[in-house]
């Protein structure tokens, strides 16, 4: 199956970050905010994002890209890099 970049809903490494702290982590708002040095309304406005685009690629049936289109451009897959956390590509 052809991945169809003109169609798909980019994560970006803040908001795989802000999903993974408050949905996985289970960690409140102030303290995933602490943990990605933001604010808590920066890291709630991030977060919002990343749950809409997240919404629209599920009803819509879009796939999801993770870090930018650029990154993507020349894929059919993706695969990701077990060897580090969002948290830790967010910093390099």
């Amino acid at each position: 199956m052809k991945l169809r970049l003109h169609e798909a809903v980019v994560l970006k490494l803040d908001e795989i970050e802000a999903i993974r702290l408050a949905d996985l982590e289970s960690l409140y708002q102030a303290d995933a905010a602490v943990c990605m040095g933001i604010s808590r309304q920066t890291f709630g406005t991030i977060l919002l994002g990343a749950r809409h685009k997240l919404a629209r690629a599920l009803i819509e049936g879009r796939p999801i890209l993770l870090g930018s289109l650029q990154n993507h451009a020349n894929t059919t897959s993706i695969s990701a890099d077990a060897s580090t956390t969002p948290r830790q590509r967010i910093k390099q």
